[in-house]
């Protein structure tokens, strides 16, 4: 029986061959990659018999999902294999930029410019035990080792489904598994599948810098982004007193969110990063001397068990302690210059200032003025989340200064299967193989801490907390949308286990090839088989 993708060589040649698939995100090689990839899976018998098994969903500029079924018809049951083929940048490798995507000679070239990387890496260099590139860890061998599972699958008639699942826009806003799982809860109906487990291929990620543990991981953490528009009273900035900046407001709320510990979560001895501002920016356009009566600060909030309610619930205090320090600073402020204050400074939530125009003007009044910033064509959808907020605001300036709360995309909800019978169960099996085979320690996480797309196919039945997301999202049922009720359909357990690597995302990003191309195929197998 003849195999394309079955040595360890011919899955790092796989391997070498997909990284050689330029497809940074947002580029046209991202287009490319999934056209390639049918060609590419097309070589097997089974799908160029059946390639009605191959799907492509359109997730958007251009881009496609791809899917790829072996159904085995004397069973129900099925293992849902998930990566992402899409990569960030390439600016940090500079003058050797051209070979990122070469790993062979990026790794050759890297013997003669050591002085690009950092000790720990000359070492790792120095083993010959790994390889460069951009894509080499996050994530294509995953995908490789995914398309070497479903080929034996098929050659070997395994009694049991696997549904090969590969998506665009991981790095970015996760377009690509919101379109794949509607498409998957088509084929689950279709073929009448019982989904047992979704399995993705991400990379161990360190848990902290200098970290040589190869984890697994039995669950996602969540990640959601709170956003402020701040609309203060313009004024001339020779006359300040007379008005009150954006920037004046968004100070507080910023020190307040920075590192602060009210959402952080632990579960069994995993803890959630601290929040952080990842954008804080004027809305004004020009340059003059008329201050700034518009700004927008957007916020990183890691989640394990908290949902959209429980974020706002507590952003929303957060926002009012800040304020009431703000406003408690200027009324001193005015005090001590003998001016009369503005009377408040409010906080709302988006959908209040939603209801609130619609009351004083109307419902079309309100779509058009969001139609008119969605045709702007403004291609960040953060940017769009806030400008849709502002231009409500610009008809109902009465009720500034206020700090208006809301949520910008992405949203992605934790998800954690340890608890889960048969993931406990297969758990146990990865470390015993690893050990038993390799004499290989591996160590299982509740919750992987990269973010992964693992996060949109186990949304539990019953939490309606998702609904003050959809009421405080601007670009909900615009240009953004997860599939809730789809994801509620699937509700199957997940686990991560992928291959060790280090720096991801990072001109070092490197493999380690016997891991990867040796240990992981058994180990997969042997998981996948034991279901």
């Amino acid at each position: 029986m003849e195999y394309l993708w079955q040595k360890s060589e011919d899955i790092e040649a796989l391997l070498y061959e997909l990284v050689s698939w330029n497809s940074l995100s947002g580029s046209q090689g991202e287009i490319d990659f999934p056209h390639k990839l049918k060609d590419k899976l097309m070589a097997l018998d089974y799908f160029s018999t059946q390639d009605d098994k191959i799907r492509l969903f359109d997730a958007g500029k251009n881009c496609n999902a791809l899917t790829a079924l072996y159904k085995n018809d004397e069973t129900k049951d099925t293992v849902v294999l998930i990566s992402h083929f899409d990569t960030v940048g390439v600016d940090e490798y500079g003058q050797l930029s051209h070979l990122a995507f070469d790993p062979v000679n990026l790794t050759a070239a890297f013997e003669t410019r050591k002085d690009l990387l950092t000790e720990d890496t000359k070492v790792d260099l120095e083993t010959g035990d790994f390889v460069f590139g951009r894509g080499v860890m996050d994530m294509k061998p995953g995908l490789a080792l995914h398309m070497h599972i479903l080929e034996q699958a098929i050659k070997e008639e395994w009694p049991i489904n696997i549904c090969l699942v590969t998506v665009p826009d991981e790095e970015v806003a996760s377009a690509g598994m919101l379109r794949a799982v509607p498409g998957l809860v088509q084929i689950k109906d279709e073929y009448d599948l019982n989904i047992r487990l979704f399995l993705n291929g991400e990379p161990s990620f360190t848990q902290e810098p200098l970290d040589n543990n190869h984890y697994i991981y039995s669950g996602s953490i969540g990640k959601i982004m709170p956003a402020a528009l701040f609309y203060g009273i313009p004024t001339h900035a020779g006359e300040p007193l007379n008005g009150i900046t954006a920037h004046f407001l968004s100070s507080y709320l910023n020190k307040e969110m920075e590192f602060t510990n009210r959402f952080q979560e632990t579960y069994d001895g995993e803890t959630t990063p601290l929040p952080i501002c990842l954008q804080s920016n004027d809305l004004k356009e020009n340059y003059d001397v008329q201050t700034s009566h518009h700004a927008y600060s957007l916020y990183n909030v890691f989640t394990m068990n908290q949902t959209a309610r429980d974020v706002m619930g507590t952003f929303k205090e957060i926002a009012e302690d800040a304020m009431h320090q703000c406003r408690t600073d200027y009324l001193k402020i005015a005090e001590a210059n003998g001016i009369e204050p503005f009377t408040c400074i409010r906080i709302m939530e988006y959908h209040e200032v939603l209801e609130y125009f619609i009351d004083k003007y109307s419902l079309e009044e309100a779509n058009q003025v969001i139609e008119a910033v969605l045709n702007q064509g403004v291609s960040d959808q953060r940017k769009t989340t806030v400008l849709i907020a502002d231009r409500l605001m610009e008809h109902c300036q009465e009720l500034a200064p206020a700090t208006v709360l809301m949520f910008a995309p992405p949203y992605m909800p934790a998800v954690n299967s340890s608890d889960d019978d048969l993931v406990q169960k297969l758990i146990a099996v990865t470390k015993e193989t690893f050990k038993e085979n390799f004499n290989y320690e591996v160590t299982n996480k509740h919750y992987f801490n990269g973010i992964s797309d693992l996060s949109y196919v186990n949304y539990q039945a019953d939490d309606d907390g998702w609904e003050v997301f959809v009421n405080n999202a601007p670009l909900w049922g615009e240009t953004y949308k997860i599939p809730f009720k789809d994801m509620q359909i699937l509700n199957a357990p997940v686990m991560n286990i992928g291959p060790f690597g280090k720096d991801a995302h990072k001109m070092t990003e490197r493999l380690h090839k016997a891991n990867a191309f040796e240990m992981m195929p058994q180990v997969l197998k042997t998981v996948i088989r034991s279901i």
